[in-house]
């Protein structure tokens, strides 16, 4: 997982790319928990999506919001992230100019992130959230939601009570071609500190059915 280090809108950012041998690769970014909280993209869950996406056969990237690590600039509150993770998305459409496909996953604040992130950039096919702060912040951005994705969370989640995140699920859910496949893991933190595995499993599944759903489409034209 050579490193990279790319234009920001603040300074160079750091991160880690994996390139997929298969040219017309989909691409998948990662993005990691609150920049003041601890958060990188060695974060756990942050690393294991990231090696999923790989084992999947994506071209994908994790890498340091501004301040983080060795990229450059300060923490923005959430706005100037938003602009790392776009340009996060360039430098990878940049090197993949024929990817099948794009795909956003972020963990906690980096769930929030992604999915402003969705909602500013059409070619966006798929996301993936874990955690999202839904008590925290609000997601009332997303209306309408441009596709359906994964959303993970855990019922022992001492930061985001889960009922939050189904709230915002259900309104979701309620929005015309829009289906949320939402997995609650029974004992999970936010940390998912003993779940971890079952972050993974889950984007393997759900990842891997559309990815072969979509090859299988291709195939058949």
């Amino acid at each position: 997982m050579p490193e990279v280090m790319f234009a920001g809108p603040d300074g160079r950012l750091e991160g880690r790319y994996h390139h997929s041998s298969e040219s017309n690769a989909p691409l998948a970014l990662v993005l990691h928990p609150h920049p003041m909280h601890g958060g990188t993209m060695n974060n756990r869950i942050t690393y294991n999506m990231y090696r999923t996406f790989e084992k999947l056969g994506f071209s994908v990237m994790r890498f340091n919001f501004r301040g983080v690590g060795r990229s450059q600039g300060r923490y923005d509150g959430g706005f100037g992230e938003i602009s790392d993770a776009a340009a996060a998305l360039d430098w990878m459409q940049m090197v993949n100019p024929n990817s099948g496909g794009l795909w956003i996953a972020g963990y906690s604040f980096g769930a929030f992130v992604g999915m402003q992130l969705l909602m500013r950039r059409p070619e966006i096919s798929g996301w993936v959230s874990v955690a999202p702060p839904a008590n925290h912040y609000d997601f009332g951005f997303l209306a309408p939601c441009p596709c359906g994705g994964l959303l993970l969370h855990g019922d022992s989640d001492e930061m985001v009570p889960e009922p939050a995140v189904r709230k915002l699920v259900d309104k979701l859910n309620t929005q015309k071609n829009v289906t949320v496949d939402y997995r609650v893991y029974a004992g999970a933190d936010h940390v998912f500190a003993t779940h971890a595995e079952h972050v993974s499993e889950a984007v393997e599944d759900y990842v891997g059915k559309i990815v072969a759903r979509k090859a299988m489409a291709l195939a058949a034209d």
